[in-house]
């Protein structure tokens, strides 16, 4: 709760909360919510006033909202904040090699090469790829294709910051992604398994919908654990 207010006494276009339910920014509609291992729940909004295609994601852990993130219609990196500490990382225009969700879904494999910037001067490279298996997976009752990816991020001077490979899942009508089971270098040069796989898709009116209390393996080790994709949407 503590953050969630100090972000809005910033005057940030972020969500708040309260009494455990979600309330996106004004303008704005939640469309899904989405509960998943690794102890994260994760909130799935459009905004009125966004180029369409746009949207948004908030994650929760245990102690509140820590993520929040915009992805345009091709699935490509807009802005994001983390909010421990209160840090926004935008797209740099001009990347060598974009996301493309429609490559992926037409050609089965997508590369990427793009360039982000945070508001603390930072810089990074991140470089990779997707491609689909061939195979797909039902989730509560929700069918999702899988997908193979690899990507590292670098700062200005070429040093590691992080990498992960691994499988997500894909809904091709949604144009989203969602985490799945890989391995995760914070920069030590050795992965670490992590698994941020959905577990339930809770639609408007559905029970559970809105909330943010996560349900799934809550306990302070594997809540602890990074997001693989966090650059990206993944959660």
């Amino acid at each position: 709760m503590k953050r969630a207010a100090l972000l809005l006494s910033l005057a940030l276009p972020l969500p708040a909360h309260s009494a455990g339910t979600f309330t996106p920014p004004e303008g704005c509609q939640t469309w899904l919510t989405v509960q998943s291992r690794a102890c994260r729940v994760s909130h799935y909004y459009k905004c009125s006033a966004d180029v369409p295609g746009d949207q948004w994601r908030a994650d929760y852990d245990q102690d509140g909202m820590f993520f929040v993130s915009r992805i345009d219609g091709e699935t490509q990196w807009v802005e994001s904040w983390d909010l421990n500490p209160t840090v926004k990382q935008t797209l740099d225009p001009g990347a060598a090699d974009p996301a493309s969700f429609s490559a992926l879904l037409s050609e089965g494999i997508d590369t990427f090469d793009f360039r982000l910037s945070k508001d603390d001067g930072r810089q990074s490279h991140v470089t990779g790829f997707d491609r689909l298996t061939g195979q797909s997976v039902t989730i509560d009752g929700v069918t999702l294709k899988q997908t193979e990816y690899e990507y590292e991020e670098r700062d200005g001077d070429g040093n590691m910051l992080r990498r992960a490979k691994g499988h997500e899942y894909i809904h091709p009508d949604w144009r989203n992604f969602f985490a799945g089971p890989g391995q995760w270098d914070g920069g030590s040069g050795e992965y670490l398994p992590i698994d941020g796989s959905p577990v339930q898709f809770v639609m408007p009116g559905e029970a559970g919908f809105a909330a943010t209390q996560p349900l799934y393996e809550c306990d302070a080790i594997l809540s602890s654990l990074p997001s693989a994709r966090l650059w990206r949407v993944a959660q």
